[in-house]
């Protein structure tokens, strides 16, 4: 293809089965933003900010792990305190339309995610969650399998419970849990920078429309998923995930409506010669291509990309910089598959996502760690705090230790959500949502329990804490050293 200068230009990703949710990356020549003119400095004069609210456990971000991490929490006896940004609860996976849930069962048909994520799915209607019925869970069944494969819920041939979801009804249910155990909401505000004082964080300053106010508490839950508390602390975190990579990847995620899916998903499967011509021409029309993906309703077609690369979401003309191409591409594509995609001839844009779809910025380092080493191993750590399906058959499920949620310099602080301790590979499944609800989930009871004992957060007891997340809910396997085989290993000893 001959690029036209100021086009997208494709970058080709390289597959692995460490991989998934693959696609086309695209970084573009031509920025819209002029450079920046600011020189020098200026100097703020002290001043004295007046304290909001005390609180046992603050957390900073209402997003999948932060909702996660206040209910825990509080289900723990801990008085607590969630401020959000935004007008709503549920972070990506409500504002940010990430409305597919990514696998919360293992190879078998097991939900390994349980606790929170089992109370959320509890409270929500029929209508508002598709996905495949328990029983198909860990079919193998060919016909399943390739039902449920067009429709995000089974992968390497196995059906798994990875539902859609609509995106209000999960805000509605996120905010009443938490008030109904009594966890305080601050709306519209944004924390600004932490309270540190001899190593230990002690609250957090933030701004409102009410001015600059502080929160402090005993122990406070960074679930910001920049990693944005930790690092403003003086915390230690990592950025080696490269610009190239899909996990590195940003974009406004969208929404079309007016579609029938039912008939474009039979057009890509019983029809693959025109698909690819399809897709060759929307790559030709538009540089690049992105493929719709289910939702809760067959009327709504569901857009995670297309994926941009170059541009750090840390940065803030960076992030103007990808609003303004996403809001592009919703309408270039909304004009190409209403010309040329079967079952999209009367689609409309319906909404594009009000947050930025971030997948990486920084991760921290933790006295504990994921490793994509420790992945064949399929060893219960010592201090488990939550189990994660793994990418493959090939793998165990995943233990994940207290260590990933524990700065290794910090006091009075644990981190839940995508930014937690790991490795670039096992960020690739660690930021998805189940897993935000684990460790949020994970992080919340350790704050309260450290916050009701008195003691700093690397000072708990973990058999303590292991207790009281199986008390929530949570999975967690018998006994530190257990050891589980992967199931094509189980496959072949049988």
């Amino acid at each position: 293809m001959t690029e036209e200068k100021g086009a997208p230009r494709v970058r080709e990703v390289r597959r692995s089965e460490d991989r998934f949710l693959g696609s086309d990356l695209f970084e573009s020549g031509a920025r819209q933003l002029p450079p920046r003119n600011g020189t020098g400095t200026i100097t703020e004069a002290a001043r004295e900010v007046s304290v909001y609210h005390r609180c046992q456990v603050l957390v900073v971000g209402g997003g999948p792990s932060g909702t996660a991490a206040a209910w825990a929490a509080a289900k723990a006896g801990a008085d607590v305190v969630l401020m959000e940004r935004y007008n709503h609860l549920g972070g990506l996976s409500t504002g940010g339309l990430v409305i597919w849930i990514d696998r919360m069962t293992d190879w078998t048909g097991r939900q390994v995610i349980r606790g929170f994520a089992e109370d959320v799915f509890d409270r929500f209607p029929a209508e508002g969650v598709a996905g495949p019925p328990r029983e198909d869970w860990g079919s193998r069944d060919v016909k399943k399998a390739s039902y449920w494969g067009q429709r995000t819920s089974a992968f390497h041939g196995v059906v798994s419970w990875a539902p859609t979801l609509d995106p209000e009804r999960l805000k509605l249910v996120s905010q009443e849990m938490l008030l109904s155990v009594g966890v305080r909401l601050v709306f519209h505000s944004w924390a600004a920078m932490p309270v540190v004082e001899d190593g230990c964080v002690k609250g957090v300053v933030f701004e409102s429309k009410e001015g600059r106010k502080a929160i402090m508490a005993d122990v406070v839950v960074d679930t910001t998923g920049d990693g944005d508390i930790f690092a403003r602390a003086g915390g230690d975190f990592d950025t080696d995930i490269e610009e190239g990579d899909v996990h590195h990847s940003a974009n406004t995620a969208f929404v079309l409506g007016g579609a029938d899916m039912d008939r474009w998903l039979a057009f890509r499967a019983n029809e693959p010669e025109q698909y690819a011509q399809f897709a060759a021409l929307g790559r030709e029309k538009l540089g690049f291509f992105q493929p719709p993906y289910v939702s809760w309703r067959n009327d709504i077609g569901l857009f995670l990309g297309p994926r941009q690369t170059g541009l750090s979401a840390l940065n803030v003309d960076d992030q103007t910089e990808l609003e303004i191409r996403s809001h592009r591409f919703m309408q270039t594509h909304c004009d190409f598959f209403r010309e040329h995609a079967p079952g999209f001839e009367n689609c409309y844009m319906l909404q594009s996502a009000p947050q930025l779809g971030v997948r990486h910025t920084r991760r921290l380092v933790g006295t504990g760690k994921i490793l994509r080493s420790q992945w064949s191993e399929g060893v219960a750590l010592p201090d488990e705090v939550g189990v994660s399906p793994s990418v493959s058959l090939k793998f165990p499920v995943i233990s994940v230790p207290y260590g990933a949620l524990m700065p290794r310099s910090l006091d009075g602080l644990l981190a839940g959500g995508k930014h937690i301790s790991c490795d670039a590979n096992s960020h690739g499944f660690m930021r998805e949502i189940p897993q935000c609800w684990l460790t949020g989930q994970a992080a919340g009871a350790a704050a309260a329990l450290a916050a009701r004992a008195g003691v700093q957060p690397r000072a708990l007891d973990v058999p303590t804490l292991q207790n009281e997340l199986r008390r929530q809910g949570v999975f967690l396997h018998d006994h530190a050293g257990q050891k589980e085989e992967a199931p094509m290993a189980q496959a072949a000893a049988g």
